[in-house]
């Protein structure tokens, strides 16, 4: 069961105000439910990608390049996750304000993970020191609610300049989402705290920043964060590194080609679905939590 306090997150407030909010684009369907939840009582952001898709390759439908030409303020996370999208906003969206999550100076963000497995420095969530030299940055960055807080600060901050009449309430709603999120964070922390310890492995490496900041770190990964297909060395690595470490779990997106880790885990394993997009919860103001909430509950699968 969800918490009441994210209802809050699912329901727009109902009030009609005099001026109309500033038109807002955003990529991923996390951004935009940092958006909205931001925006509410005052607008609704435009999601400009579909639900469900990669969004490491994907091309605009017509009515998406609309939207995003009408932006008068692009959020999105930046090159490094969607890389396509960079041209589409220059050309379609050159005369709007931009916000890169991800090369935001407050940002949490860690470097690229290399290799199957990994190792035992692992990066901690309390220490980091915020490196942002962005080439070879880890791109899911929204897997670590205290981005999250951080970028709910930064889109109130940034709609308040384009829409000074409206500030204050972009600037509670904000107040009142980072509450939230500490929240949510407490019932993962509850969640998870059994399951410390597990061995396992992620079919796409995307997880790195919901791991460290719970402390939940994975052996390896099938794929790569780009989620480019392993190749037979990778998978025979993989093979070798199961049989002998005695991992028995494998965590997959919604979308894992379930041949893969019959090769990999030719002996049977458990598995389970984090789902780092929340393709299953409607897009809106109460998917960010949600997502962050059944991102913790894919762990059960692991359990004994």
């Amino acid at each position: 069961m969800r918490l009441s306090i994210f209802l809050c997150w699912a329901c727009l407030v109902p009030s009609v105000l005099a001026a109309k909010g500033p038109e807002v684009a955003t990529d991923i369907a996390p951004v935009h439910s940092l958006v909205a939840r931001v925006m509410q009582g005052v607008g609704t952001p435009e999601l400009i990608m579909r639900p469900g898709a990669s969004p490491h390759e994907y091309a605009l439908h017509p009515s998406e390049a609309a939207a995003l030409a009408r932006a008068n303020l692009v959020i999105w996370m930046g090159p490094g996750l969607t890389p396509w999208l960079q041209g589409a906003v220059e050309k379609l969206a050159g005369d709007a304000a931009q916000v890169a999550l991800l090369e935001a100076d407050a940002t949490i963000v860690y470097p690229l993970r290399q290799g199957a497995q990994f190792g035992e420095e692992d990066h901690s969530a309390e220490d980091h020191d915020h490196n942002h030299d962005h080439d070879g940055v880890d791109p899911h960055a929204w897997l670590d609610p205290a981005n999250g807080q951080i970028w709910l600060r930064l889109i109130a901050n940034e709609l308040s300049a384009l829409d000074p009449e409206h500030a204050g309430i972009y600037a509670d709603n904000a107040a009142q989402g980072v509450a939230e999120l500490d929240q949510v964070r407490r019932e993962i922390e509850g969640v998870l705290a059994p399951l410390r310890g597990l061995k396992y492995l992620v079919y796409h490496d995307a997880y790195q920043y919901f791991e460290a900041r719970f402390d939940m770190p994975a052996s390896g990964a099938v794929s790569d964060s780009d989620a480019s297909m392993p190749g037979p060395a990778r998978i025979a690595e993989l093979r070798e590194f199961t049989a002998q470490g005695g991992l028995t779990c494998l965590l997959s997106g919604p979308q894992t080609d379930p041949r893969l880790m019959q090769a990999i885990f030719p002996q049977g394993a458990k598995t389970g679905i984090l789902d780092p997009l929340g393709i299953d919860i409607p897009p809106g103001a109460g998917l960010y939590p949600a997502l962050l909430l059944d991102m913790a509950k894919g762990y059960d699968a692991c359990a004994d």
